[in-house]
């Protein structure tokens, strides 16, 4: 299978699973296949619930992080969110940028963009904008935008080089971005690796965090920082499935670990 291919069967079983979670969630109030689990195994979540402009029915349990928390929004910002779900980091973003501001989100799964206008139209939100598209190829003006924010997403998709410079595209001169994502620390045991099924556990696509990093200095971005940073731990029983037990102590008894970050970083001015 040549590297297209295998990137675009990567991209439909996600499309698929994300559309399954709209479905799962309309028939119950409690999210149990969320971003990072597998089979309701949860392995990270993020309490919203304090924040400003939180809405239950978009909070999915979809992140690994909050990165309005650290994305400096001001009054008046022009913010997009990438992977928006059912809007959840959306509306927090709304609360921060005001009436004058702006928001649009961008998802690739038709279900959870459904979700989101609705969610949106329901609280009459008039600065809040959902589009359908593939985020390594952004329905958005170029130099458009003063902050990039994202949750979870970037990890499950193979291309991070190409939505790095989406990314830069769209940003204004001295935009910036805050991204939570997941990231390795040594290479992930071939077992988990090949099973395209954790990609929806934010797992298998996730790459070393030096490489991350490179990806985004690669891509232009000035004054990068991770922000956080926080190991995640897989249970067992989760593991089992996907690996012998030798393998797991190995791979638990070694230097390597999954973590999610959160990292910002500055398109410089022209």
């Amino acid at each position: 299978m040549s590297a297209m291919k295998k990137n675009d069967k990567i991209k439909e079983v996600v499309k698929q699973k994300y559309g399954d979670i709209v479905l799962l969630n309309q028939k119950s109030s409690c999210c149990s296949s969320s971003c990072c689990s597998v089979d309701g195994h949860s392995i990270m979540s993020e309490d919203y619930r304090a924040f400003d402009g939180y809405i239950a029915e978009a909070d999915m349990g979809l992140g690994c992080g909050i990165p309005t928390q650290f994305a400096n929004i001001q009054k008046g910002d022009i913010v997009l969110d990438l992977g928006s779900g059912a809007g959840n980091d959306c509306f927090i973003a709304r609360a921060e940028v005001g009436e004058s501001g702006k928001v649009i989100g961008v998802d690739f799964t038709p279900a959870m963009v459904a979700k989101a206008r609705e969610n949106a139209k329901k609280r009459g939100f008039q600065n809040v904008e959902f589009r359908e598209g593939d985020i390594e190829n952004l329905p958005v003006e170029s130099s458009s935008i003063d902050l990039v924010i994202s949750n979870c997403v970037l990890n499950l998709l193979p291309a991070k080089d190409k939505i790095f410079h989406e990314i830069y595209r769209v940003l204004k001169p001295g935009g910036h971005f805050c991204i939570s994502d997941i990231v390795l620390k040594g290479e992930l045991p071939r077992e988990l690796s090949k099973a395209v099924e954790m990609y929806v556990g934010c797992v298998a696509g996730a790459i070393p965090q030096e490489n991350y990093l490179a990806e985004i200095s690669m891509a232009k971005f000035n004054e990068i920082e991770v922000v956080s940073r926080k190991k995640v731990n897989m249970p067992d029983e989760l593991l089992l499935k996907y690996m012998h037990r030798d393998s797991l102590t190995a791979f638990k008894s070694g230097e390597s670990g999954i973590f999610s970050i959160t990292v910002k970083a500055k398109k410089t001015n022209r």
